[in-house]
């Protein structure tokens, strides 16, 4: 019996605030005066009260009250339209829409739409800001370890590299011939090589640069039998080249630097 009256009053208060509502006009979309995920749609000077999905926020920006928008509600100012329907969560997705941290790993993101997760990853020594979501140095993201900011690298400390200039070295991955690390003031950050070259070690310690894979000793056949002369073509009309990020080429990524008493190691736990 209290459970059916709990039901009725949930029912008279819903109808009470549809009947309150008087569209301003006979056509337009209105923000709720409390939930920011729900809107009124007048039609014909009847008004419906509507919900975006979960995870999604009701636009309220135009003035005229003429767009029906639903957005992520991280792009959405709900002032005081503070309450929301609770979350439904699905693998990655802690609402059905929206854009996510990974858990586990601080360089990747999921795209949720509809409950359904897209996977992305950031560039080599960028990670994910929960904040400004954009990808941004691994090294100005607090939720990064210090074991996922640059893999691990160890910059040398202050002096240790012979000819470096001053607090700037580069130094070759370990594990990647196409990757290399950037020291700036004992801070290292991850670069990836132009596709179509791998990082050489200077003849000075602490510098270095891309070059082709053919003058590189132990480099030669990274990109395996991949057309490279196409590759470079492909990545100077799409206006990339030298751009220094790293994508995904199928091949032999990762194939292991050969060792010498240059290669800079990363840091043991």
């Amino acid at each position: 019996m209290r459970t059916f009256f709990a039901i009725a009053a949930i029912l008279v208060a819903g109808a009470s605030a549809q009947e309150s509502f008087k569209c301003p006009d006979d056509y337009g979309f209105y923000p709720h005066h409390l939930s920011c995920d729900k809107y009124w749609k007048c039609d014909n000077n009847v008004a419906e009260l509507k919900t975006c999905g979960n995870g999604l926020a009701f636009d309220a920006s135009d003035s005229k009250f003429l767009t029906e928008n639903c957005d992520y509600l991280h792009n959405v100012d709900c002032g005081e339209r503070s309450q929301l329907e609770p979350p439904i969560s699905t693998p990655h997705c802690a609402r059905l829409y929206g854009i996510f941290a990974d858990e586990k790993k601080c360089d990747v993101f999921w795209n949720c739409w509809n409950g359904e997760a897209s996977r992305y990853q950031c560039s080599p020594g960028l990670a994910y800001d929960r904040e400004a979501r954009v990808c941004m140095w691994a090294d100005q993201v607090p939720e990064c370890r210090v074991e996922e900011v640059a893999n691990g690298f160890a910059c040398p400390a202050a002096g240790e590299v012979a000819g470096a200039s001053g607090s700037f070295s580069r130094h070759a991955h370990p594990e990647d011939c196409r990757k290399y690390y950037i020291c700036i003031e004992g801070t290292a950050r991850e670069y990836g090589c132009p596709i179509g070259t791998v990082f050489k070690i200077g003849d000075a310690d602490g510098s270095g640069a891309c070059e082709d894979p053919e003058d590189v000793p132990g480099c030669e056949d990274y990109y395996g039998d991949l057309d490279l002369k196409s590759i470079r073509k492909s990545e100077l009309l799409a206006g990339i080249q030298g751009s220094g990020e790293t994508r995904n080429v199928a091949g032999k990524p990762g194939k292991p630097r050969p060792s010498t008493a240059q290669t800079a190691r990363p840091s043991q736990e």
